[in-house]
């Protein structure tokens, strides 16, 4: 860009153009470009829905800009699609006045240095607004027959997503929520924080949440202001989340002395909490974490909690052989395609395509193959993903088990659920006794929980 992002759709365009260019995350980095703009709250605010709501419907603005352009995404200048992607979000995504949101966003292209497409977006944007987000949706159906294709325009999802998230739902006999969750994956996730047991109680922060004792929704504004969370004592972490690892670290009461890994701990979330339980019980804990940017981040989020907690890089598929039946209690949060969490990752549900899934299910595989093989007999292993996906869920589990027979058993998650959660948890009948979490059930991200034992 020409010059420092100052205007709340400057910092959108320039988020937009890092994670179109540079596969960055908005997530990370939004807010860094908000306080380098120093906007007002309300600026703020405007500028946050307009790059995450983009991002999240971007498959459905590029089917309307391609309509009205009457020419194909490959044959648009990347900066001035991005900035077309920006426009159409604010005339048919938000409360935005037609006039500003075109006249606001053809300036851009020259705070963008594409002042030679100036006329084309001016145009391809007043034609847009011709029509709201009903007309459009209409049009764009228009012809198009199959059930998930329909769905796939209308809550911009790849049908390929649509398509997995209702398998998931009808394994469980849920297959008419697919549309609730469909919607739910376009709303703003809310902000819950994590009491770290020990040293923080919830009350200090606010209302409980529904489910999780050690969780609290964020009150408006910047969470990291918060005393408790600023001193690390508490941090932000979704509900499900934590139930994940409170499945694991209070599935029976923890003997002084147990040894417990976090096999994939970065960025470190999970890892402050089975940090701050393994403390209050006396139990000591091993984070692992492949990647030296990630073991970073999970060295931070442990020092408020306890830095006698050992941080390694190793591959986690190695575990098995080098510190067979050791560990007393395991967490394998498996790297995924991370379909459970895209309230919170807008641009992931774009990033991530149907090939990706069965190499990160065979990683998933070897991972719970040396996880099983590092737990202890009589110890408690828990399978976690943020994806639904039945592939890199009850398939992997399934094989384990199948490889297995007479050494790994099953145990209860959703009764373990049942014992933590403050209230009664909607869950639907899945093998083994795991335990689905969804957005639009819940207001969690959609983690998997298995829980294991070795006999």
């Amino acid at each position: 860009m020409s010059r420092p992002a100052s205007t709340p759709r400057e910092v959108a365009l320039d988020v937009l153009r890092a994670v179109s260019a540079d596969d960055a995350y908005a997530n990370l980095l939004l807010p860094t470009r908000l306080r380098r703009a120093r906007l007002s709250a309300q600026d703020s605010a405007f500028a946050t829905e307009l790059t995450y709501g983009t991002l999240r419907r971007r498959g459905y603005y590029d089917r309307v800009i391609v309509a009205a352009a009457g020419r194909e995404l490959a044959a648009i200048d990347p900066v001035a699609l991005d900035i077309l992607r920006l426009g159409a979000h604010q005339l048919l995504g938000m409360a935005t006045a037609a006039h500003a949101a075109v006249s606001e966003t053809v300036a851009l292209t020259r705070w963008a240095g594409v002042n030679r497409a100036t006329g084309f977006v001016n145009a391809v944007l007043r034609r847009i607004s011709e029509a709201d987000e009903s007309g459009w949706t209409a049009r764009l159906l228009t012809g198009v027959d199959d059930p998930d294709d329909r769905l796939a325009i209308e809550h911009a999802h790849p049908v390929w997503v649509v398509r997995a998230l209702r398998a998931s739902l009808e394994r469980e006999g849920r297959g008419h929520e697919l549309e609730a969750l469909l919607v739910a994956d376009n709303l703003p996730p809310r902000v819950t924080l994590v009491a770290l047991p020990g040293l923080a109680v919830p009350s200090e922060l606010g209302d409980p949440s529904p489910y999780a004792p050690t969780a609290v929704p964020s009150a408006a504004g910047d969470p990291g202001a918060q005393p408790l969370v600023a001193s690390g004592r508490a941090r932000v972490q979704d509900e499900g989340s934590q139930l994940a690892a409170l499945a694991l670290s209070r599935y029976r009461p923890v003997e002084q002395g147990e040894r417990w890994l976090d096999l994939c701990a970065g960025p470190g979330g999970k890892a402050a909490l089975l940090a701050a339980e393994a403390r209050r019980g006396g139990a000591h804990l091993v984070a692992n974490e492949l990647v030296p940017a990630r073991a970073g981040l999970v060295r931070a989020a442990l020092h408020a909690v306890d830095t006698t907690v050992e941080v390694r890089t190793i591959d986690g598929r190695l575990f098995g052989e080098t510190e067979p039946a050791r560990y007393d209690r395991i967490l394998l949060d498996a790297p995924c395609t991370g379909l459970g969490a895209l309230r919170r990752r807008p641009e992931a549900r774009w990033r991530k395509t149907e090939s990706d899934v069965a190499p990160l299910a065979a990683l998933q595989t070897e991972l719970l193959r040396s996880a099983l093989a590092a737990l202890a007999p009589g110890g408690v292993l828990a399978y976690v993903t943020c994806s639904p996906h039945l592939a890199e869920t009850t398939a992997v589990v399934d094989a384990a088990l199948a490889e297995h027979p007479t050494e790994v058993s099953p145990l209860d998650a959703r009764a373990a659920l049942a014992g933590i959660a403050r209230n009664p948890l909607d869950l639907g009948e899945l093998p083994h006794g795991a335990a689905q979490l969804w957005p639009h059930r819940h207001g969690t991200d959609a983690m998997f929980i298995q829980l294991l034992t070795r006999r």
